[in-house]
């Protein structure tokens, strides 16, 4: 999903045109406010990826403001941020771009340009979801959980994870068989793939 935050009516309408003609979806919002209104009530990020094209100057709320708010709460990744302008100079890009932003395009800007970077930038929100699901799923693991993780990452048999820990056998095939349930795959191959 593509966010699309300028105060002027026309920007946002051709950008929405532009992204759905990628086969982007498209939001538009005519305010900071209202698009952090509308993240406040958001259940969750987009699967698919999000990106926001933010508007540099916009009345109340700044561009940069916003984009201030965006990395205090730790969205910037989930969230990149490509900054819009007709009135950038070198030194505000650089800056934000030292701060996280994803990229600068100064108004009037190539089309095509425009959308790979939106289209980069969604697969780089995509991916740092599923970074972020697989952090939620080990965070779900208890501490001996993770210790028989460690050791099946190792390729240590259930009898010597049994023998290194101090348990049964039985206490390490329970383990095991939460470790898989919790972080979703059925065979230690899977395990390993999804933690490299």
């Amino acid at each position: 999903m593509l966010h699309i935050v300028d105060d002027e009516e026309t920007i946002r309408d051709s950008l929405a045109w532009l992204a759905q003609s990628r086969g982007i979806a498209a939001a538009a919002y005519d305010s900071g406010e209202a698009f952090l209104a509308m993240l406040d009530n958001a259940m969750a990020f987009d699967p698919q990826g999000e990106c926001v094209l933010l508007d540099v100057r916009m009345p109340s709320i700044s561009g940069v403001a916003l984009f201030d708010v965006l990395a205090a709460r730790g969205f910037t990744q989930r969230l990149p941020v490509i900054f819009l302008t007709g009135h950038g100079d070198v030194p505000m890009a650089v800056d934000t771009l030292k701060r996280g932003a994803f990229d600068f395009f100064e108004k009037p800007f190539n089309d095509n340009k425009l959308m790979d970077r939106v289209q980069e930038a969604l697969t780089a929100s995509q991916q740092a979801g599923a970074t972020a699901a697989v952090q939620a799923r080990l965070a779900a693991l208890s501490a001996r959980e993770r210790e028989v993780l460690d050791l099946i990452l190792d390729g240590k048999m259930n009898k010597v994870i049994a023998d290194k820990l101090g348990i049964s056998m039985r206490t390490v095939e329970v383990h095991r068989a939460h470790i898989f349930d919790k972080m979703n795959v059925k065979t230690a191959v899977e395990l390993a793939r999804l933690l490299k």
